[in-house]
């Protein structure tokens, strides 16, 4: 073991890591690697303490996340050379792990895991129930129907792999003290740090929190509320087993997802942790309200055999030669779970210069790509990929403390339940923040959580089976969406979108700063256009509506996952930039609705003396009017493509405004359409999707967004420079929109995208986003591939659920949107639906 040194060496470090468990010290190790110099970590007993040294320290490349695939792999391929690099050995086995299917809806689970895999480069294979027993001869295979098998994945020595990482951060010349604890962090007005120590204070550009279950200790310093909770995860250890100490090869790590535990061999015995159900398991919420206990570090609770009985039993039934095993340890420790178990990493909203790599459930597998990750990103200014599913920015105010236990719980709980396309979990909902209209329609229609807010993915009607039934195949709200779609094309449909993500920017520089900070020009005053934030890399940081309501003053419109992503780059760019703007968060007070369909114009007249027509409201104009005598901001844009406005208006409004347009739509045949069939209608028009085709992983060349890119403007905005020599190089891929020919299944995105070439058949790209297309009576998805297959009619396959279907390139859209079409008409063209 090696001599800590209570000692901070220096007053001043351009990075200041405060937690010395495996996450902090594998940033210390990359950052230090990377030649960053005034690496500082800070750790408040020993390295390792906390929730590292007691991990199981299972290492996969599974993952159902499309990029946490990234991290998963590029920490195994880490942990296999750092022996050599450090001189420390970590004590990594690989043996392989088999993920185990013993019902029919798993199988499906897998193929659905495995057409995710085909444009991955890390190895998976679904497997018989042969190959299984044969890479594990001790399992019972009655109920065994197939394996998910990762050659590559296994298990480390946490505390090994920590200290190999500590030798390799000193060796590029980070300084690792402890034992130091942070007693205070003083933010700066110039955004730089003093962090308080018992030691002195040290002066830090910036400060990474990597505490684990302390985390929420070093938030509350400067008024954050991290919405982490630690669970108490028990694992069991065994004696010697006589079968296992037989074999000539060490067994694969089994994940039992019915059982739900994992199991791997420890020695010549076995060691297995089971995840509990959440009425079971349990939370240490004494530490969310107290915080941590001063003294804790390396202890164990008390463990509890009776709660994981269940458990025990199904082990044993799997794997019988554990019934005559001896149980020589039980562990019973601390690890944090945030409310979707998956960690929170990056820049946070609201403080600036501070960065969190928090909530990690899996922190041995994650350590050492987000390690990587985080660097880079603190190096380069922007992500090296899109994960915003870690993006600590997720959550909000909404994020109570009930909320984060009841998730947790959940989450917990819900650890190995199949993982279905479009899932809902209930837990904790709803949030405080439901739109005005939750009330009214909630009992109306199926919700959707979309960042703490309640949406209506489809609406009911007698006669339809209600309720969250999932499925990898069509489901019982297929039918619904499709009478939703027929609504808004034919009739006129209403749709509660206010979940959206609304800012309001004004200033002096207001002008200057979108010019800066957008790809499009800036629209005029009573205008609205769609723009790009881009990264300096020319990747797509964000897609919002800018309207410009007076002059110099704006309202910018989001995603709802997008909220504080979005808002924490535009204030740092603020600040960055010294523009003298302010942007105002006005998500939570302002209702949207969407009105949109053929007779939208005629609805909304009824209610307004303001002239609604076409040569005076045109498409993608803006202004202030009474509906119904109360005031909104109408945009005339949709989503759906379809001729419609997006209502703006103060939340306690919402009720009121929806009746009076549901009353005024009666002759018009008026009704309610959610997300589901919005959707299908973008997808249909060839509208892409942030987070879909578009995000930190694409250019906007590539995604087909050359319009909205004005590369001849002006301003100097970021991403310009190199957008200019992304398109000198020429495009590598293209996004193209296919058609599919399916039976009951239909592409979601992120399936493989099969081509039959000369040499064989081979992925050659990805969908992006998909749906069956009710207007074409066919399925439809977006989909990357390569440039030289990329022309319209070519012929390619999409792989869902095992099976590969045929799938043509096709004109985009499938439909033209309504001012394209009236646009046409007046020409006298005839233009298609």
């Amino acid at each position: 073991k090696e001599a800590s040194s209570p000692s901070l060496g220096k007053d001043r470090a351009d990075t200041v890591i405060i937690g010395g468990g495996c996450v902090g010290v594998s940033l210390a190790y990359h950052l230090a690697k990377a030649g960053l110099k005034d690496v500082v970590l800070l750790e408040k007993s020993e390295l390792t303490a906390g929730s590292t040294w007691h991990a199981a320290g299972l290492t996969t490349y599974f993952h159902p996340g499309i990029n946490l695939k990234k991290i998963h792999a590029y920490s195994i391929k880490l942990y296999e050379k750092l022996e050599e690099e450090t001189g420390q050995a970590v004590g990594f086995h690989q043996p392989g792990s088999i993920r185990i299917a013993s019902t029919p809806t798993r199988v499906d689970e897998f193929k659905y895991q495995m057409t995710r895999a085909g444009w991955h480069p890390t190895e998976q294979y679904l497997i018989t129930p042969e190959k299984v027993q044969e890479l594990f001869p001790l399992l019972n295979m009655d109920k065994v129907l197939a394996g998910l098998y990762n050659p590559g994945d296994g298990h480390i020595d946490p505390y090994s792999l920590t200290m190999a990482l500590a030798a390799g951060a000193r060796k590029y010349g980070a300084q690792l003290n402890y034992p130091v604890q942070v007693t205070n962090l003083n933010p700066q007005s110039d955004g730089t740090w003093e962090v308080e120590t018992p030691l002195g204070i040290i002066q830090a550009k910036r400060i990474v929190n990597t505490a684990g279950f302390w985390a929420r200790d070093i938030g509350k310093m400067i008024g954050l509320q991290h919405p982490l909770i630690p669970v108490h995860h028990q694992y069991v250890v065994t004696s010697t087993i006589p079968e296992v100490k037989a074999l000539k090869t060490e067994l694969p790590v089994i994940r039992d997802l019915e059982g739900s535990y994992y199991l791997r061999q420890e020695r010549d015995g076995l060691l297995f942790g089971p995840y509990e159900s959440e009425e079971k398991m349990k939370l240490q919420e004494s530490w969310v309200t107290n915080g941590v206990p001063p003294g804790f570090g390396k202890e164990l609770f008390e463990s509890d055999l009776d709660r994981i009985m269940e458990h025990i039993e199904a082990a044993m039934e799997m794997v019988p030669v554990l019934r005559k095993a001896d149980i020589v340890n039980t562990i019973s420790g601390p690890i944090t779970y945030s409310p979707d178990i998956l960690p929170m990493v990056g820049p946070h909203q609201g403080v600036r210069n501070y960065w969190v790599a928090i909530g990690f459930g899996y922190g041995i597998i994650h350590a050492g790509g987000m390690g990587k990750y985080l660097s880079d990103w603190i190096l380069e200014g922007e992500p090296p990929f899109d994960l915003i599913e870690v993006d600590p920015n997720r959550y909000g105010k909404w994020t109570t403390t009930e909320y984060t236990a009841a998730k947790a719980r959940e989450s917990y709980g819900f650890n190995n339940i199949v993982g279905y396309p479009k899932e809902e979990r209930f837990a904790g909902r709803p949030t405080e923040r439901t739109s005005g209209l939750y009330d009214l329609l909630k009992s109306k229609c199926s919700m959707g959580f979309h960042a703490g807010w309640e949406q209506p993915h489809w609406f009911y009607k007698p006669g339809d089976e209600t309720g969250y039934k999932p499925s990898f195949r069509r489901t019982n709200w297929f039918d619904p969406v499709g009478r939703e779609y027929k609504q808004v094309m034919e009739k006129v449909g209403v749709i509660d979108l206010s979940p959206f993500g609304k800012f309001k920017v004004k200033g002096t520089d207001s002008v200057k700063l979108l010019d800066h900070l957008f790809a499009n020009v800036v629209p005029k005053v009573g205008s609205t256009n769609i723009s790009h934030m881009l990264t300096p890399r020319g990747k797509v940081y964000a897609e919002l509506t800018v309207s410009q309501l007076y002059p110099g003053e704006f309202m910018l419109v989001t995603g709802s996952g997008s909220e504080l992503h979005d808002l924490r780059w535009i204030e740092e760019q603020i600040t960055r930039g010294g523009y003298k703007a302010e942007i105002e968060n006005m998500t939570d007070e302002m209702g949207v609705l969407g009105v949109a369909g053929p007779y939208a114009r005629q609805v909304l007249q009824k209610l307004t003396k303001e002239d609604l027509s076409d040569a005076s409201f045109k498409f993608l104009q803006c202004r202030h009017l009474k509906l119904s005598n109360i005031p909104v901001t109408a945009i005339r844009i949709s989503y759906t493509g379809e001729l419609g406005w997006e209502l703006y208006h103060r939340k306690q409004d919402s009720v009121p405004l929806y009746s009076a347009i549901m009353e005024a739509g009666q002759k018009e045949g008026i009704d309610d359409f959610g997300t589901y069939a919005l959707n299908t209608l973008r997808l249909e028009k060839g509208f892409r999707a942030w987070g879909a085709e578009m995000n930190c992983d694409t250019n906007p060349l590539e995604a087909g967004l050359e319009y909205f890119v004005k590369l001849n403007k002006a301003a100097d905005f970021t991403g310009k420079q190199a957008l200019k020599q992304i398109k000198e190089k020429g495009l590598k891929r293209r996004l193209v929109y296919l058609t599919v020919d399916t039976d009951n299944v239909d592409p979601e995105g992120n399936e493989s995208v099969w081509h039959n070439g000369k040499a064989r058949t081979t992925v050659i790209g990805n969908t992006t986003s998909g749906c069956f297309s009710y207007g074409a009576q066919q399925s439809l998805a977006f989909a990357y591939v390569p440039m030289e297959l990329s022309k319209v009619g070519q012929k390619l396959e999409v792989e869902l659920l095992g099976k590969n279907y045929p799938a043509t390139i096709a004109q985009e859209p499938l439909v033209l949107t309504e001012p394209t079409r009236t646009r046409l008409q007046r020409k006298g063209e005839s233009p298609k639906m």
